[in-house]
């Protein structure tokens, strides 16, 4: 991932999933520890067990046997016609930790509609809390919450960005998201070392929309 600096201040946008209760839906294979509704960040430096806490944020969206291993919780998500995960994108101001995350009900597969800022247009990023993208004259302002009162939003997080970033911002994201497949890859390798290994990587890819092309408005992709 590549900090875009603006002004003194460092712009980072990250592909994050909501990460489960994996104790209400438990899973058959190591998951990192980390508390229920925070956020996990995907990209080429996932170790295994957040790998594995990927999957099973997978999973709590799919029917699957009493009692499933490994490769029957696989072949569940294989059976899916398309792959949903709870998540999005999180832009931040690293220097002062200001940060602006997903809302409920948004999910990582509609990560390329950010793309529509260089139309001018907010992307939807969810609800409660409601994260909408303010246009001003000479930068972007993305609000945790549309639903405050202006009162209370001046108060509330929100991160300011250049419009004229926002490419660059999104070749790293996808390019974070290509480096998590292979990752992704080598864990399924090793939890089910055969065919569904790569099935489950190409229907992560497939489903996230996540090699393709990067496709921006007026050519910029």
């Amino acid at each position: 991932m590549q900090d875009l600096r603006l002004n003194g201040v460092v712009i980072t946008l990250q592909a994050v999933v909501e990460v489960p209760n994996v104790q209400g839906t438990p899973v058959p294979w190591p998951v990192a520890p980390l508390a229920p509704l925070s956020w996990l960040v995907l990209n080429g430096e996932c170790v295994s067990d957040q790998v594995g806490l990927f999957v099973a944020a997978l999973v709590v969206h799919v029917e699957r046997p009493a009692g499933a291993g490994p490769a029957e919780t696989v072949d569940a998500l294989l059976a899916e016609e398309s792959l949903i995960v709870s998540g999005g994108l999180r832009v931040m101001d690293t220097d002062t930790g200001m940060a602006v995350t997903p809302g409920c009900c948004s999910g990582l597969e509609d990560w390329r509609h950010w793309s529509e800022l260089l139309s001018g247009e907010s992307p939807w990023m969810g609800h409660d809390p409601a994260p909408r993208v303010e246009f001003l004259d000479d930068r972007l302002r993305v609000w945790q919450d549309d639903h405050l009162t202006a009162v209370r939003q001046q108060a509330e997080a929100h991160v300011d960005l250049p419009q004229s970033i926002v490419p660059t911002l999104l070749d790293e994201v996808q390019r974070d998201l290509v480096d998590f497949l292979g990752a992704l890859d080598a864990w399924s390798r090793r939890i089910v070392p055969d065919s569904r290994a790569q099935a489950l990587a190409r229907a992560v890819d497939r489903s996230l929309a996540v090699s393709g092309p990067l496709a921006l408005p007026g050519g910029r992709g």
